[in-house]
């Protein structure tokens, strides 16, 4: 449950550098709670949306890995990022990616800064 804790929480806290770095990526709230709130939900919200279908994807997108050499990872990556997106609107969350660029070049930052706070918090 820890580990469950950790990880969303650096799932968040990388999904708001990207709110901030990338213009396409917003998250809109009155205050700095809503958007706490708001950047919680969507880090949960992309949590589940890797966990049932990114393997599925990645199951029947096997040859473009091997063709491309893994670099179809930053597409996968990129589509679940902007199916977050979708599910926040569905939702009424405060979070949308316009695009498919700025969806890559989120899920580029979420990748790097989810590495860089799990070296940083061990979850021992």
């Amino acid at each position: 449950m820890k580990g469950f804790l950790i990880k969303t929480l650096i799932n968040a806290a990388a999904i708001w550098v990207a709110a901030w770095i990338v213009p396409g990526i917003t998250l809109a709230g009155d205050d700095w709670q809503h958007k706490t709130l708001t950047v919680v939900t969507v880090a949960l919200l992309f949590g589940v949306v890797n966990w049932l279908i990114k393997p599925v994807v990645k199951f029947f997108s096997f040859p473009l890995f091997i063709l491309t050499l893994g670099l179809f990872t930053f597409i996968v990556n990129a589509l679940m990022l902007w199916l977050t997106s979708w599910a926040s609107d569905k939702l009424d969350l405060s979070f949308h990616v316009d695009g498919f660029w700025a969806a890559l070049f989120g899920a580029l930052i979420i990748s790097l800064v989810s590495w860089g706070l799990s070296l940083a918090l061990d979850d021992d």
